[in-house]
């Protein structure tokens, strides 16, 4: 809430520790979820081929079209079917970005149908738009989409496009649009205290970081206390 302070615990409970370089190994991933169970953070987000991940206390969310977006739908589709099948509870997924700069928002609507078509509704569909990109005209388009499709959560960007990641205004309009019935995930060049703090003001309800423990250490144990 603004005006009130964000505490370590707090903060940490809306993460995803995320790791998604090319280069991760094996056991990188295993100190990435050592660390989250460390850090208390809600989920670990990884590329699928890491799956199946033993993580317990630790939600497994991984990422499908991922980065660009520009994969058949079919393909999006099987490839969530699998991570769910290997354990992932949440699914990233990237539209084609290149649809929704174009205005075509039923191509957009469909891509998302058939992931969530091919997953059930029991698993967390998030919807990465990368907002960088669109206009605000299209991030207001394609969220609509997301909702309409029945996803959970409308998510800023990949963090590996280089027009550039979270922005407080695009997490802004995004929680304006769908905001209290989906939850915005703001991911993406948040590196900071600071950072975190400004989009959870805007609307975000979840934040996805690979720089988690330097985050959560600009934050405080405890909220302070009143006067």
């Amino acid at each position: 809430m603004p005006g009130t302070p964000l505490t370590r615990a707090q903060a940490a409970s809306i993460v995803d520790h995320t790791l998604l370089k090319p280069e991760a190994s094996s056991q990188d991933v295993r100190a990435l979820v050592d660390e989250a169970r460390e850090l208390g953070v809600h989920a670990v987000c990884v590329s699928p081929s890491m799956l199946p991940l033993r993580a317990e206390d630790v939600v497994v969310a991984t990422v499908v079209g991922f980065p660009s977006g520009k994969h058949h739908s079919l393909i999006k589709g099987a490839e969530a079917r699998l991570a769910v099948d290997e354990g992932a509870r949440e699914i990233d997924m990237v539209i084609d970005v290149g649809a929704a700069v174009a205005g075509d928002y039923n191509a957009v609507l469909a891509d998302i149908l058939t992931v969530r078509e091919a997953i059930g509704f029991d698993p967390v569909l998030k919807v990465i738009i990368e907002s960088a990109v669109l206009s605000d005209e299209a991030i207001v388009e394609v969220c609509r989409a997301a909702e309409r499709a029945g996803a959970e959560f409308v998510k800023t960007s990949t963090g590996f496009h280089p027009a550039g990641g979270a922005s407080v205004h695009a997490v802004r309009l995004m929680a304006e649009t769908v905001g209290g019935r989906l939850g915005i995930k703001a991911s993406g060049g948040i590196r900071t205290a600071e950072d975190a703090v400004a989009m959870i003001e805007a609307g975000a309800t979840r934040l996805g970081l690979s720089g988690t423990r330097a985050v959560l250490d600009g934050l405080p144990d405890e909220a302070a206390s009143g006067e």
